[in-house]
């Protein structure tokens, strides 16, 4: 009979795979209108049964600076803990962003940098999804290849397919800020199925 008892390990372990799963969501944008904000809303009403997506804005980082974060006594401002905070809650991230300069946006980049930082970085091998929106015809392809370099230093677990490059996107939100391209829909979808799949590997 003691073969078919769940031990107390594995109670823990079907517990945790039961958990709700969070994700942080940012947008490499800080415009109003943006394009990759209202795509980010858009995943945030599609992700998959048992996971919930709260987005976050860098807005109020200061830019970086690493005498405000030396290892052995960091001093990092309010703005950069809170933020770290909230992204160390995180089961994986979802990153939604446009390309300026056939790259990542200063912005974003700032933030990125500010939560590398440390043996107690909230990025390190988190998992992710990254997409992007342009009214342009390219989806910020280059944007998300600048990305990969970020992703392999960090130890992040990209979800790579389906890649989601919303071209000519000021065509598929109507006034109200919502998706209507069917098949786009679709492939975040399926992409954020992916990274609850991960996540779940990773519990497991």
């Amino acid at each position: 009979m003691d073969g078919f008892k769940t031990t107390f390990s594995e109670k823990l372990k079907i517990k945790n795979m039961e958990k709700e799963i969070h994700l942080i969501g940012i947008s490499g944008s800080l415009r109003k209108g943006s394009l990759n904000t209202m795509l980010l809303k858009e995943a945030a009403k599609l992700v998959p049964e048992g996971v919930n997506l709260e987005i976050i804005s860098f807005e109020e980082l200061p830019v970086y600076n690493g005498d405000f974060d030396i290892p052995e006594k960091p001093e990092r401002p309010a703005a950069v803990r809170i933020f770290r905070d909230s992204l160390a809650t995180a089961d994986g991230l979802v990153i939604v962003s446009p390309e300026y300069n056939y790259s990542i946006p200063g912005g974003l980049k700032n933030a990125i940098d500010w939560a590398s930082r440390g043996e107690d970085s909230p990025i390190r091998n988190k998992p992710l999804a990254l997409m992007g929106a342009t009214p342009g015809m390219w989806g910020t392809v280059r944007m998300q290849t600048a990305f990969l370099p970020v992703i392999e230093t960090m130890g992040m677990k990209s979800v790579q397919k389906p890649e989601i490059l919303l071209a000519q996107a000021n065509k598929k939100f109507d006034e109200n800020g919502n998706l209507t391209d069917e098949k786009a829909k679709e492939l975040i979808a399926k992409k954020l199925q992916g990274l609850k799949d991960m996540i779940l590997k990773m519990r497991a």
